[in-house]
């Protein structure tokens, strides 16, 4: 299973900056022989990222979406617009979504089906807090959410999704979880739901090009969702080429 590395951009860059980081990430010619590179950009800078990557292996995704094809939803973006774009894949229910906008496991649930539905692959995000992380609770956490976000969807739709562990605790914060712990963690979420054994598991919070190669050396590691070290085209390549399976460094 090839390692994918999933740039979250969050709300940084306008369209100007968003199209001279692709410029320069290319210009770096980045290593994808060994992972799948997907940039989630914010809304406005999708059309131009899109258009900027044409031609190249790098894929496109959102931040969100929403589970309804259309309506009185002020501010929201459906499956449908997404797809016009080209985007292919979406990060559904991350942490800072769930506390910011009262994101549910329900409400990513539905918004799961309703991206499978339109085509779009999605990243299911899951996480624990410190204070869950200390009691012990980060597996029975983690699960629960990925049991919320899967329920009622057929295990064959299931392994074409990916799941994205980031304690919320290592988001943004310099800290990582141990990579054997890490790996555990994964595999109590591989095994929570059917369908996950074939699919892609990431681990996210404070990825650097340092860390990712320990990462993914673990059997449960697919890949990485990278969030601030994904706005630097060079730190971005650097993770890529560092994020060969089996890798140490």
């Amino acid at each position: 299973m090839k390692t994918l590395i999933v740039g979250n951009w969050k709300m940084n860059k306008t369209v100007a900056t968003a199209t001279a980081f692709v410029h320069e990430l290319l210009a770096l010619q980045p290593d994808l022989s060994a992972a799948d590179a997907v940039v989630a950009p914010p809304f406005t800078a999708l059309p131009a990222v899109a258009h900027a990557f044409d031609g190249s292996a790098i894929g496109i995704g959102a931040q969100t979406m929403h589970w309804a094809a259309s309506g009185a939803y002020t501010g929201e973006i459906s499956a449908a617009m997404l797809v016009e774009l080209g985007v292919r894949w979406v990060i559904l229910g991350h942490s800072e979504r769930r506390e910011a906008a009262a994101e549910t496991d329900e409400s990513v649930n539905r918004k799961v089906v309703a991206a499978l539905a339109a085509g779009l692959i999605p990243i299911v995000a899951v996480g624990e807090t410190g204070e869950e992380h200390a009691a012990g609770l980060a597996s029975e956490r983690v699960c629960a959410q990925t049991r919320g976000a899967f329920a009622g969807v057929p295990a064959a739709d299931v392994a074409s999704c990916v799941v994205a562990y980031e304690p919320i605790w290592a988001i943004g914060t310099g800290k990582i979880d141990h990579p054997v712990d890490a790996n555990a963690t994964m595999g109590a979420i591989r095994g929570a739901v059917d369908g996950l054994e074939r699919a892609r598991i990431l681990y996210g919070g404070s990825v650097k090009p340092d860390n990712i190669g320990a990462l993914v050396a673990q059997p449960n590691i697919d890949g990485a969702l990278v969030g601030g070290a994904s706005l630097d085209p060079a730190s971005f390549a650097a993770i890529l080429r560092n994020a060969r399976k089996g890798a140490t460094a």
